[in-house]
């Protein structure tokens, strides 16, 4: 039976624009990108936040690199619609151009573009991102919601030097989080409007094996939520299992990496986009809850994967 719990923790900061990809530094501090604001800021541990960079478009998810740079994955913009305090992206914006892959120095806020494009074709709303051993990141492309069409999304593998870039999994709807097991060998991805968690065997860096059909992205099904949910970002426990943050139904589903849903924590709003793990034994998350702009401190019961850089 899953375990029903509630997020009880501290409140570090209140005031974001829509907050995401959080990232937990050494310091005590955690970074997080304001997709609304367009910039990634870094929240003390007493809740004061400092502006790192001013990155434009969307920037979306987040993760330190080999060289200590942070890594932002920059969806290109959305719409927004705020009522009584509480924001929510609603399309696409004027002068939307498409997504990209930005790398920033933290020290001097100083900001590289480093991809827009894959074989020629736009990256069009680059979302989630994971380091891998190796020192290559997986990351996520949502697509984009168009007034009468949505895009199918796709799973990518590039170098962080940006010499190199692949599009590995195809056809994806509305892909969203991307985490890895803690050997590697496995790929996760959370599907936003299906509330799906597909897995991909990984065969080396930039590699998966791919399911034939009836798989429609190759992957294989971890677990769907049943009724109206939605899933956001991911992040993996030291022991394997995958914290889904989910929305409408606010919180972070937790499952087995053999699919079985073990817990769920509920938030206090229905925007609950990512999870990460920090503390002196990983054992604290940090949580976004992104339409009021908040970033939330939990005692959680397990400690989080130890991320390789």
């Amino acid at each position: 039976m899953t375990r029903q719990l509630e997020l009880k923790g501290k409140f570090l900061n209140t005031e974001l624009e829509f907050p995401e990809g959080p990232v937990a530094l050494d310091d005590g501090s955690v970074l997080v990108v304001e997709i609304m604001g367009g910039r990634l800021t870094r929240v003390d541990a007493d809740g004061r936040k400092h502006v790192v960079a001013e990155l434009g478009g969307g920037p979306n998810g987040a993760a330190i690199g080999p060289d200590g740079y942070c890594y932002v994955c920059n969806n290109g913009g959305f719409a927004w619609r705020t009522d009584n305090g509480y924001s929510r992206p609603t399309g696409v914006p004027e002068g939307y151009t498409g997504g990209s892959i930005q790398k920033v120095n933290l020290d001097t806020g100083a900001v590289e573009e480093l991809y827009t494009v894959c074989d020629g074709e736009l990256l069009h709303g680059p979302n989630d991102i994971v380091f891998d051993s190796q020192g290559g990141f997986w990351f996520t492309d949502f697509g984009k919601k168009l007034p009468d069409c949505l895009m199918h999304g796709s799973l990518y593998y590039a170098a962080a030097d940006g010499s190199s870039i692949r599009r590995v999994a195809y056809h994806l709807l509305t892909p969203n989080g991307v985490g890895l097991s803690p050997d590697g060998s496995t790929v996760y991805v959370s599907e936003t409007e299906t509330s799906r968690l597909w897995q991909y065997p990984v065969t080396g860096p930039g590699e998966v094996a791919l399911e034939e059909w009836p798989s429609p992205n190759g992957g294989q099904l971890v677990h769907g939520l049943p009724g109206y949910q939605r899933f956001d970002s991911l992040a993996v426990e030291e022991n394997g299992n995958i914290c889904v943050a989910t929305l409408v139904h606010g919180g972070i589903s937790v499952f087995s990496p053999a699919g079985e849903l073990l817990e769920f924590h509920r938030a206090p709003e229905g925007y609950c986009t990512n999870i990460c793990f920090g503390g002196p034994r990983r054992e604290t998350a940090y949580i976004t809850l992104s339409g009021y702009g908040q970033l939330l401190a939990v005692d959680w019961p397990r400690p989080g994967l130890a991320l390789p850089f």
